[in-house]
């Protein structure tokens, strides 16, 4: 459908526009973008990346746009005033949103999978297709993050996979409500909770996106998603909780420091369940990608077998290295429920937590306030230490209302131990000077791709301390 058309992306190093401008050149398409980072010369790798792959790259100052038979592509965050925007209405160039792209493909696929949720899609996405990958199906997938097992020496970015079979993997965002655009055949509802929007508009969202799919499978061990699952056809859905009775249902969870064991029940079957990742909210997203691999037809005693292989993703639970007794450990987790599911994790194990929590954005901080203070105030344990520099912020017009400082402030009434330093290098300075042996440093926070790269920063200082 797209093999041969033109394509300019404005923003092409983001995490929902590199893998989908890989797609595309993989299909045929001829691409071509631009990016402040690269401006910046700040991720160079990910940028010959792209080049390797046949992708022209420009800076961003609308030099490259100069034909109206380009589709300009950028997401909602890019604004009208930007160079590359303000070419495109010159030369009559026809503009599109990255969602409005991404679900044109996935609707038009044979076997469209989408995975929803305001936590996990990224995983549950990677799993399913793992899964499909290594039972020969084939499938292209769509991933918001890099999925370890198909990284290689010529895919150090894979956070796409372009296959030829019928199934179309893709996370579906919520965030700004293209959700709606997405007809799948399967879908997956992992959690519904705060992350960019209120709990009535993701409700509508979430319930409107699995109303449409001939098998939704439904986390009814989320107190949200079961009751929205109550709303659906009843022949429609399969659901799935940790401890709690279901279609597919886990128990005897066995955790270890990056893995974890458990016993998958179904209505007259029991199986052991090893996964190659840590955590109880991993335990959910290999139930939801175990039944939606055997939704699209996979057996269930081979997707079992098969998601021990999962090697996990870039920047979830991924382990640094360890230096001098102290773990340093790079995840995205950015709104409540993904940060209380990495410190539980965590906490499982001794030692103490010293966090860096890099948010998102100043609209994200406003929208989660009380609820972020009141996950920390419950989730730190009382010798851990959380450390907060301002939002990412790239560039733009932006409101600060509640800002890091304020999140601070709340946490630290509630008891806990917690500072803001509005550099982020100098946070993470001061984090690497509290580290002794036994602890674990975390770097959290999304939209950033540099994080791995300070993670990386913090445990060279600390092995260079001798």
């Amino acid at each position: 459908m797209h093999n041969g058309k033109s394509y300019f992306f404005v923003g092409i190093g983001g995490s929902g526009m590199m893998p989908l401008a890989m797609i595309l050149a993989g299909r045929g398409a001829t691409v071509a973008g631009s990016d402040r980072t690269l401006d910046q010369a700040r991720l160079p790798a990910k940028f010959a990346d792209l080049r390797a792959k046949g992708v022209a790259l420009f800076p961003q100052d609308g030099s490259g746009i100069m034909s109206a038979d380009q589709i300009v592509v950028a997401s909602a965050a890019v604004e009208a005033t930007v160079a590359d925007i303000v070419a495109a209405d010159r030369v009559g160039a026809p503009r599109m949103s990255r969602a409005e792209l991404l679900a044109s493909l996935f609707n038009a696929s044979e076997l469209p999978i989408g995975v929803a949720g305001t936590s996990g899609k990224s995983t549950v996405t990677g799993m399913i297709g793992w899964i499909l990958h290594a039972c020969g199906r084939d499938p292209t997938v769509m991933n918001g993050a890099v999925m370890k097992n198909f990284v290689r020496p010529d895919a150090p970015f894979a956070s796409a996979l372009v296959g030829s079979g019928p199934t179309f993997v893709s996370e579906v965002d919520e965030s700004d409500g293209s959700i709606a655009l997405y007809h799948p055949r399967i879908a997956v509802l992992n959690n519904v909770s705060l992350d960019h929007k209120s709990l009535e508009e993701l409700r509508t969202l979430f319930g409107d996106f699995a109303g449409k799919a001939a098998t939704t499978l439904v986390n009814i061990g989320d107190a949200e998603t079961a009751e929205l699952a109550a709303t659906l056809d009843p022949a429609r859905i399969t659901t799935f909780a940790v401890d709690a009775p279901a279609d597919l249902m886990a128990e005897n969870l066995a955790p270890e420091p990056f893995a974890i064991m458990f016993d998958l029940i179904t209505a007259d079957t029991r199986h052991k369940v090893r996964l190659s990742v840590p955590g109880r909210h991993n335990v959910s997203n290999a139930l939801a990608a175990i039944g939606a691999s055997v939704a699209a037809g996979v057996p269930l005693t081979e997707a079992i077998t098969t998601i021990e292989g999962f090697a996990g993703l870039k920047r979830r639970f991924e382990l640094v290295g360890e230096a001098s007794g102290i773990a340093v450990i790079d995840d995205f987790g950015h709104n409540p429920d993904k940060i209380a599911a990495t410190l539980d994790t965590l906490h499982t194990f001794p030692g103490r937590l010293l966090i860096l929590f890099q948010p998102h954005g100043y609209g994200p901080l406003k929208v989660m306030r009380s609820e972020l203070v009141a996950m920390f105030a419950d989730k730190l344990h009382a010798d851990d230490l959380l450390m907060l520099p301002d939002p990412v912020y790239q560039g733009g017009t932006v409101v600060r209302e509640v800002t890091s400082a304020d999140i601070i402030a709340d946490v630290v009434a509630r008891g806990r131990n917690a500072l803001h330093i509005a550099d982020r290098a100098e946070a993470a300075a001061a984090l690497v000077d509290q580290a002794r042996a036994g602890d674990r440093i975390v770097v959290m926070g999304a939209r950033d791709d540099t994080l791995s790269l300070l993670a990386a920063e913090m445990l060279a200082r600390i092995a260079g301390r001798g």
